[in-house]
């Protein structure tokens, strides 16, 4: 088996991503591996649905700021080598499939919650990237409770 080439990380800034990018770096660094990473902005207009008849752009242009502020920050903690950084407006999972493509990432790595029940109906992003990627995907589990000894 070939070992991965180009590694891009799926980042939603929340709390665990040191965990999600700490070990996708180890992985990159055991495949002498490129580590690229990436946060997906919503677009406000799709959270609101468009119907607001206000200009959200000086307010999506924040989001964008505060996003690469925060991406700089994780990355600089977790003292890893990043190759690129992007900050995307979409779709998590199109976005990330795109990008992908565009680097020639052969595997792009995201967190997973381990969700159960009716969230892994409804779906997640983790499930939404799996589904439609060129190239392997791998969820990394974060937030796991420990079982009490």
């Amino acid at each position: 088996m070939n070992s991965y080439t180009h590694i891009l990380v799926g980042l939603d800034l929340t709390e665990e991503c040191p965990e999600i990018l700490q070990k996708s770096a180890a992985l990159a660094r055991a495949c002498n591996a490129k580590l690229s990473v990436a946060h997906v902005i919503e677009p406000l207009t799709f959270a609101y649905g468009g119907d607001m008849p206000i200009d959200l752009s000086e307010v999506q242009d924040q989001l964008q700021i505060k996003a690469e502020q925060e991406l700089l920050r994780l990355i600089k903690q977790a003292d890893c080598q990043v190759e690129q950084e992007h900050i995307l407006v979409g779709q998590p999972a199109t976005e990330l499939h795109h990008l992908a493509d565009q680097l020639g990432a052969d595997l792009i790595a995201v967190g997973s919650h381990g969700r159960k029940g009716f969230a892994v109906l409804l779906g997640s992003t983790s499930n939404s990237v799996l589904h439609g990627a060129a190239c392997d995907v791998l969820a990394i589990r974060v937030n796991v409770k420990q079982d009490a000894k």
